[in-house]
């Protein structure tokens, strides 16, 4: 029988947020599964950054905006939650304001259930909230609670959230015995989750917002890098058909004038040959005039002459890549998955494609348990002699990482019980080694100039 579904994308909390083409991918796919069993489905979209009934809200500043689909959120200063209430740092509600929530709630025909996804685990306060105005507004509609902090704080999610179910993991795979539990109903329509081709394409068309697509090319990872938590909200590392994602990409921007995309992919190159290669070669052949972003970190051990000519003359704009540490034990405890010298290789492929040193970003992790503010900026140093741009990205402990247990004992904060600390922001594993003091000057020491001749001058 035929159904209508809500599907609720809601609100980022925290001391800071920008929109690095954020889109609630998970959830646009549940969206296109349930689309494809004939059921009705609707999105409010709380973190729209441009909601047209914002021009009332007077208070709040309009976010400035990139016209290739990135920029800020409009903001509201909320008071901190208790557990944070130290922290000497403005917290703000990021998306659309309460009053807009309830609005598109109530102009909404009635659902017969509600989907929420959830992103970081410490971004939690803004989901509760949503869930509290719908319990408010739409009182009875059960609530379905999905995505990464619903996955990798079950039981915190359960036992707090206020939602009726909790799922985990990939929604794909739970979702139909769910609904046959509840309706009573098999679906008609299934996919085979070992093969994300099968999936059908995600329901974009419902975003408010369509200056940028997000297109997955796979799920996953074959690394398993200890500060990592794909191996958990991933089931193993699957691949689609390299010209079959070329043809979504075509279909975005021939049926709706997309045309900038981005990738977030935990892994984009791996396998580069088999993958990576064919559909940047199928991106040219098709003339496809696109711009692509990468901000989620590639792998620059995949990088060769071949795939940075590819990249460069296809249209990758936004490139990141992720080194972490120079440190070279370090690299090999956490995974192993880059060295030094392949850093400086990929940088002089790079520039040689013709990227300069602002388009290449590298992260270096800064505040993982035990490190120094020392081999942070080791690491800033050594990036920036290789001609490439350094990018701070504070860790983030996750339960079920690997270096979970040792986060534990190296955080001053009770992260095993409140996942808000859990935030980046706050450096969670800080020591005396390297303070929040020590952090904010390595922050500065990325942003002045190299010392010396890259090593792009010195190799040429």
């Amino acid at each position: 029988m035929k159904k209508n579904f809500l599907l609720i994308n809601p609100w980022i909390y925290d001391f800071a947020a920008y929109d690095f083409w954020i889109k609630p991918l998970g959830l646009l796919y549940i969206a296109g599964f349930l689309r494809k069993n004939g059921h009705d489905v609707h999105l409010i979209d709380c973190l729209n950054p441009a909601h047209p009934e914002m021009k009332h809200e007077t208070h709040i500043k309009p976010p400035k905006r990139k016209p290739w689909g990135s920029g800020k959120y409009p903001k509201e200063s909320i008071p901190r939650p208790e557990a944070l209430s130290e922290i000497p740092k403005r917290y703000n509600r990021y998306g659309i304001t309460p009053r807009i929530f309830i609005k598109e709630l109530l102009k909404t025909r009635r659902p017969d259930l509600i989907f929420m996804t959830s992103m970081m685990t410490y971004w939690y306060p803004g989901v509760f909230e949503a869930i509290q105005i719908i319990r408010e507004t739409l009182p009875g509609i059960p609530i379905v609670l999905g995505g990464n902090y619903a996955t990798l704080c079950p039981l915190h999610a359960s036992e707090n959230s206020g939602a009726d179910f909790t799922v985990t993991g990939e929604g794909e795979r739970s979702i139909p015995a769910l609904l046959k539990d509840i309706f009573g109903d098999d679906l008609q329509f299934t996919v085979d989750v070992n093969d994300l081709d099968s999936y059908p394409y995600p329901a974009f068309d419902l975003m408010p917002d369509k200056n940028q697509v997000p297109i997955l090319t796979s799920k996953g990872c074959p690394y398993r890098c200890t500060y990592c938590a794909s191996h958990i909200l991933n089931s193993g590392f699957r691949k689609r058909d390299p010209i079959k994602v070329v043809d979504e990409i075509e279909h975005w921007n021939k049926h709706y004038g997309i045309t900038n995309f981005s990738f977030y992919d935990d892994a984009l190159l791996v396998g580069s040959d088999e993958r990576a290669v064919t559909m940047l070669k199928e991106i040219a052949k098709r003339k496809l005039m696109c711009s692509f972003h990468c901000p989620n970190g590639l792998h620059l051990r995949e990088i060769t002459e071949e795939i940075s000519n590819l990249m460069f003359h296809t249209g990758f704009k936004t490139i990141r890549f992720g080194l972490e540490t120079s440190n070279v034990k370090r690299q090999m405890e956490t995974g192993g998955k880059i060295t030094n010298e392949e850093l400086i290789n990929a940088v002089i492929h790079l520039k040689r494609a013709g990227y300069r040193s602002r388009d290449i970003g590298i992260y270096i992790l800064c505040g993982l348990p035990g490190q120094t503010a020392f081999e942070v900026r080791e690491s800033i140093s050594f990036v920036k002699s290789c001609g490439a741009k350094p990018i701070i990205a504070e860790f983030s402990p996750i339960p079920g990482i690997l270096i979970w247990e040792e986060s534990v004992k190296a955080s001053p904060y009770n992260i095993s019980e409140e996942p808000l600390y859990h935030n980046n922001s706050i450096l969670p594993c800080q020591g005396e080694k390297l303070t929040y003091e020590m952090y904010r000057e390595l922050k500065i020491f990325t942003r002045t100039s190299p010392q010396g001749e890259s090593l792009r001058a010195l190799k040429n």
